[in-house]
């Protein structure tokens, strides 16, 4: 009876066209009810000022806040232009530089289509101008987009870990090494297609000497210093992300305003963009808190181990179910969504199977990295179709980032065989 409660609110409200947040937050409310009755409404208000009164939260605000200035402080272009040296030399060229950007960018944004439109914006008409193929592109700026996702400061992360009461910074620990070998992979495979087909980079471009890298690479200063006040601090236990994130943010400022491109329209630009999207994920969030009570109350979590584990007691038939679970619905959400609303109840039932927290959380975060760039609904193919004026289709730029997607497969099984990658670091330091 629960279970039919449950799939006819969820339908009955996205056939109604409400949003995510009223989807999740209403599915709790009807759940609620049938555990205490008219008290539900109370107990919703109750958890949601608990939950939402954390500090949790304010540090997405602040992410959010960080990555926009950084956008529109014209600093990701000119990391852009630093980085672009040093890759000339290599097969794959400056192919390499919107990976490598891409990592960058994502230590100082947290989000997955926000650094595939930063870097997009700067990376694709400077590489189309030089002969480029525009696909390889595109399918570039796509897969290394999702990195935005994983590599911390992770608002997925920040997310999973306030629902789930999971150490902020060990989930960000956890993130790191799967990131760079993401993005180690992605560059391998750039490097194979340059030098196993024509046309994919230019034959002839300037050339730099070493000096001249040296100089150019000089100009990244500002990011360095942005990713070591952010991150730094935070993983030695000396701030809170909040605090960390907050640091980042007044940096941002200062340098914006001196060296950088900011200017007071462009800022109060940015302070809108940050609070519609802030508000946005908070709408959902308070959903999935309604949600999460909910769920944990009526035991939902244990029941659908039970009913697993009557069908198969193994643990990894239950992990392969969650990854083609999650395959699927990517091609329907958009990350943060999909996030929110399965947390609650894939969570539980793995860490029930025997899973660690925190590796639970990276590999959430990286099937919905693979959502990212899975059509139809793929948030970052119709960005960068946007950025290239629509001519390139979605549908194109999918086919593009196949590769990608099948190296963030073959990334879940690594991690599932040497769940170390992930829980060495947090481990070791925390």
């Amino acid at each position: 009876m629960i279970w039919g409660a449950l799939c006819t609110t969820i339908i009955s409200l996205a056939i109604a066209g409400a949003t995510l947040g009223l989807i999740l937050g209403g599915t709790g409310l009807v759940l609620l009810h049938f555990l205490v009755g008219e008290g539900a409404g109370v107990m919703a208000a109750e958890v949601l000022w608990t939950d939402l009164t954390k500090y949790t939260l304010a540090s997405i605000l602040m992410f959010i806040l960080v990555g926009d200035l950084f956008f529109e402080s014209g600093m990701a272009s000119e990391s852009y232009r630093a980085l672009s040296p040093l890759f000339q030399r290599i097969p794959g060229k400056l192919l390499h530089t919107n990976v490598a950007v891409c990592m960058l960018f994502g230590a100082v944004s947290g989000t997955s289509t926000a650094t595939a439109a930063a870097v997009g914006s700067s990376a694709y008409p400077e590489l189309i101008s030089r002969r480029y193929n525009r696909y390889a592109v595109l399918g570039s700026l796509a897969g290394a987009g999702t990195l935005g996702l994983l590599i911390p400061p992770s608002i997925a992360l920040i997310l999973y870990g306030a629902l789930m009461d999971v150490s902020i910074a060990k989930l960000f620990l956890g993130g790191i090494f799967p990131g760079i070998l993401f993005g180690l992979a992605f560059m391998a495979y750039i490097a194979i297609l340059s030098l196993t087909k024509e046309g994919i980079t230019p034959k002839q471009e300037a050339q730099y000497s070493g000096a001249e890298t040296m100089r150019s690479l000089l100009n990244i200063w500002p990011l360095l210093i942005l990713m070591t006040s952010i991150l730094g601090p935070l993983y030695f236990g000396l701030a809170t992300p909040t605090e960390s994130a907050s640091f980042g943010a007044m940096f941002l400022l200062v340098l914006g305003f001196t060296v950088g491109e900011l200017t007071v329209c462009r800022l109060i630009s940015v302070l809108q963009a940050t609070m519609i999207k802030f508000g946005a994920i908070v709408f959902v969030v308070m959903g999935a808190i309604i949600l999460k009570q909910a769920v944990g109350i009526l035991g939902l979590p244990r029941m659908a181990v039970d009913t697993i584990t009557s069908i198969s007691p193994d643990a990894t038939y239950v992990l392969i179910a969650i990854i083609v679970f999650y395959l699927a619905v990517g091609c329907l959400f958009d990350g943060i969504s999909i996030l929110l609303l399965t947390s609650p109840f894939v969570a539980p039932l793995l860490i029930s199977c025997g899973y660690d927290p925190i590796w639970i959380g990276v590999l959430i975060t990286i099937l919905i990295e693979i959502g990212m760039i899975t059509p139809p609904v793929g948030p970052n193919l119709f960005v960068l179709s946007s950025i290239a004026c629509s001519k390139v289709s979605v549908g194109e730029i999918a086919i593009a980032t196949i590769p990608y997607w099948l190296i963030l497969l073959a990334g879940i099984a690594m991690i599932t065989w040497f769940p170390q990658i992930v829980l060495w670091l947090p481990n070791q330091i925390m």
